[in-house]
C-alpha cells in the first residue's frame, strides 16, 4: 500500500505539472495583462520546482532504492574528540529524518568513555530511504576549535559513516515448468527387478543456470522427479542468497580507512566555514545548518552526479 501510495503521488504530480504548462501555454496565446505575467511567473517557480522532484524519482530507480536502510556510525580514532563528532553525526542524521518525515528507531549505541559515541545503529524506514542517504556511506572529517582543549587549539576529528539497505531475505524460489527440462532413463543402481527394468531414474535440467539434478533412488518415477526438484530448490536458493551476499557486499564497499585522505565530506568552522562534498564539489558556508540537518544539497549532488 506504501508503494503505491507513492507511485500515486509521482504520477499525480506528473499530471499536475504537465496541466499547469499546457495551461500557461495558451495564456501566452493571449493578450497578457500584468496579472496573467505575474501568474506565469509564479507557475513556472511551481513547475521548476515540480520538475525537480520528478527528477529526483528517475534517479531513485535503483534496485533497492525504494527500501528502509540500515545506518551505522563509528568513531574514528582520537577518543573524546572522535566520539563527540560521531554524536554530532548522528544528531545530523536524526534531525535530517525528523525534517523528512522519516521514520527512525535506535537499535544500538555505544556511549564514549567521557563525551560522545563510539558507534551507533540507526534503522531508517520510509520510501526512498536507501536511495536518498546511499551516498552518505564514506569518511566524514570534522575540523575545529575544540572545546575540550584548554588550549583552544584546532582539531580535526573523523567518523565513518556505512548505509545499507534493509532487503528480505525471505528468499522464495520458484521453479517454472519452462525452465526446466526432464529427462528420464533407467536406473543403473541396486535395488529390486522394478528400479533396473522401467525408467524410473529422473535427471532436471534448469535451463537458466545450467543446474542439472539426478535422482534414480526410488523405485516410483514420479518420487524421484520429486526428490530432484527439492534438490534443485535447494541448489537455487544457496544460489540466490550467494548473489545477494555479493550485492550486499558490494554495496558495502571497501573497508574504509578512517583517517586523512579518506574522507568524502569536510565539515570545517574554524578558520572559516565551510561543508564541502570532495566527490560532487558541493559546498555551502551553512556548516551549522547542515549538521542541523540541511543535507538535502549533498544528498541531491550525488544522486545526480
Amino acid at each position: 500500500m506504501s508503494e503505491l501510495s507513492n507511485l500515486k503521488g509521482s504520477v499525480s504530480l506528473f499530471q499536475d505539472t504537465l496541466s499547469l504548462i499546457e495551461d500557461d501555454i495558451l495564456l501566452c496565446e493571449m493578450d497578457l495583462s500584468e496579472e496573467d505575467v505575474s501568474v506565469l511567473l509564479s507557475d513556472l517557480d511551481v513547475i521548476k520546482s515540480n520538475l525537480e522532484k520528478l527528477k529526483l524519482e528517475i534517479l531513485l530507480s535503483g534496485e533497492f532504492d525504494k527500501n528502509n536502510c540500515y545506518i551505522e556510525i563509528h568513531s574514528g580514532a582520537g577518543g573524546t574528540e572522535s566520539n563527540d563528532w560521531a554524536n554530532m553525526i548522528k544528531r545530523m542524521y536524526v534531525r535530517y529524518f525528523e525534517k523528512s518525515n522519516y521514520k527512525y528507531e535506535m537499535l544500538s549505541e555505544q556511549p564514549g568513555e567521557e563525551v560522545g559515541i563510539k558507534g551507533a545503529l540507526i534503522h531508517v524506514k520510509g520510501i526512498n530511504a536507501f536511495g536518498m542517504l546511499k551516498g552518505e556511506t564514506g569518511v566524514h572529517r570534522l575540523v575545529r576549535i575544540s572545546p575540550f582543549d584548554s588550549n583552544k587549539r584546532r582539531h580535526t576529528s573523523f567518523a565513518s559513516v556505512l548505509v545499507t539497505p534493509e532487503i528480505d531475505t525471505k528468499i522464495e524460489i520458484e521453479v517454472k515448468e519452462e525452465d526446466i527440462r526432464i529427462d528420464v532413463y533407467r536406473s543403473s543402481g541396486a535395488g529390486g527387478q522394478g528400479v533396473n527394468t522401467t525408467d524410473s531414474a529422473v535427471r532436471i535440467t534448469h535451463l537458466p543456470t545450467n543446474i542439472v539434478v539426478t535422482c534414480q533412488n526410488e523405485r516410483s518415477q514420479i518420487k524421484n522427479k520429486e526428490k530432484a526438484l527439492e534438490i534443485l530448490k535447494g541448489k537455487l536458493y544457496l544460489l540466490e542468497k550467494q548473489t545477494l551476499d555479493e550485492k550486499l557486499n558490494e554495496l558495502k564497499g571497501a573497508v574504509m580507512d578512517v583517517n586523512f585522505g579518506s574522507q568524502i565530506r569536510n565539515y570545517v568552522m574554524q578558520p572559516y566555514s565551510m561543508a564541502k562534498d570532495v566527490r560532487t564539489d558541493t559546498q555551502t558556508s551553512d556548516v551549522l545548518g547542515v549538521l542541523d540537518g540541511d543535507i538535502d544539497l549533498f544528498l541531491e549532488a550525488y544522486l545526480k552526479n
